[in-house]
């Protein structure tokens, strides 16, 4: 099976979004995404170019077009969103997100009218039932083929700085896991879904895909579900690791890191040298770690089981990135990491807000819908 990787702008970059649709009165979900979709569609289109239809009917998905900054890409998700409210709004719906609803209940979400979603659910059965979560995906384009699976290998060294930094799904059913990302690890039940497979050569990929498709895995490439993927049609490498971003400013930063990260590995290959490819196992442990401890967690460098606190490593990693983030015009961005380092990830904060509130966890829905209406967070975690 031959896969054909499609011409694409080196370093252009996209996002999508997932939101939650919540009751401005209760803060549990609201099963209105098919009434939003059908307000919002242009006429005469099949669908809208900047709101999507997601798995349940609790979501919608707000996605840019392709383009030259993580700004750019913002002020797309901006202008969808706005559309978004001027239906959600007399509804009495709230838009928010994090990585899970803090206790909505997965039994009591309805899926999506559409046969891919019918087929995905009576394949996965009860783990497809409970993918009640919502995450950020963000398209970085990449100029060469050859040049998409080390750049993808490379970047699985910073899964976990992305992941402690997204952080956002530390409840569950109204229960508080421990985790500071649950969704991470719930996802990752899903066939196909969880981290990439070690591929050395674009052949050696579509053989998978040769083999999942004739063994009646998948039926089409998108269902392969991998944390970091080719996305063959766009030209692009897909990141897939966040939990879901509550905040429009937190969202261009995480954006610009991986945007900036991107173009880094594209430039050490660019001058023939070798980029970091860490053990699967040491991949696998640093995903642990961090959606266990977040923005605690300590996590494994390099080949030579190096270790040290994920923000000592972010504070290293900001200074390598800056100029690149000149270049690519997020130098602002890129500086906001700084200020989530300081000011405590989502799960931080929801744990706080929960504690302060004898546990209610309504006050936690309140607080995340405010900080997407105020598009930054509302208060430190401490």
């Amino acid at each position: 099976m031959q896969i054909p990787f499609a011409q694409s702008q080196r370093s252009t970059v996209g996002i999508e979004w997932e939101l939650a649709l919540v009751d401005q009165d209760s803060g549990d979900l609201r099963q209105v995404a098919q009434t939003v979709l059908d307000a919002v569609l242009p006429p005469g289109a099949e669908r809208h170019p900047h709101i999507r239809q997601e798995l349940l009917l609790n979501t919608v998905e707000v996605v840019s077009g392709v383009c030259r900054t993580v700004g750019e890409a913002g002020a797309d998700l901006e202008r969808a969103i706005e559309e978004i409210r001027t239906v959600t709004d007399p509804l009495r719906v709230e838009l928010m997100c994090a990585g899970t609803h803090p206790f909505a209940r997965w039994d009591n979400q309805k899926v999506t009218d559409q046969e891919r979603y019918a087929t995905l659910i009576e394949r996965t059965q009860w783990w497809g039932r409970q993918m009640l979560i919502y995450g950020v995906h963000v398209h970085v384009g990449i100029e060469d083929r050859d040049k998409v699976l080390p750049i993808s290998a490379a970047m699985l060294s910073y899964y976990g700085h992305l992941q402690a930094l997204s952080a956002s799904s530390p409840f569950w059913g109204g229960k508080n896991t421990g985790y500071a990302s649950n969704r991470a690890l719930m996802f990752q039940q899903l066939p196909t879904a969880g981290l990439p497979f070690h591929f050395q050569s674009w052949n050696e990929l579509e053989g998978y895909v040769d083999d999942l498709t004739r063994t009646g895995v998948i039926d089409v490439y998108d269902e392969i579900r991998w944390d970091l993927r080719p996305a063959p049609k766009f030209g692009t490498l897909e990141v897939r690791v966040c939990d879901g971003i509550p905040t429009m400013s937190e969202l261009m930063s995480v954006s610009a890191l991986i945007h900036c990260l991107v173009e880094h590995f594209s430039d050490e290959l660019d001058a023939g040298r070798t980029l970091p490819d860490l053990q699967p196992w040491f991949a696998q442990e640093n995903k642990w770690r961090s959606a266990r401890y977040g923005m605690d967690a300590i996590l494994i460098f390099d080949e030579q089981a190096n270790e040290g606190l994920v923000t000592d490593d972010l504070h290293r990693l900001l200074g390598v990135l800056e100029p690149i983030s000149e270049r690519l015009g997020c130098a602002t961005e890129l500086a906001g990491i700084t200020d989530m380092m300081r000011d405590g990830a989502s799960y931080q904060r929801q744990t706080a807000v929960a504690q302060r509130n004898d546990g209610r966890l309504d006050t936690v829905v309140q607080s995340l819908v405010e900080e997407m209406r105020r598009g930054r967070p509302l208060l430190h975690h401490t």
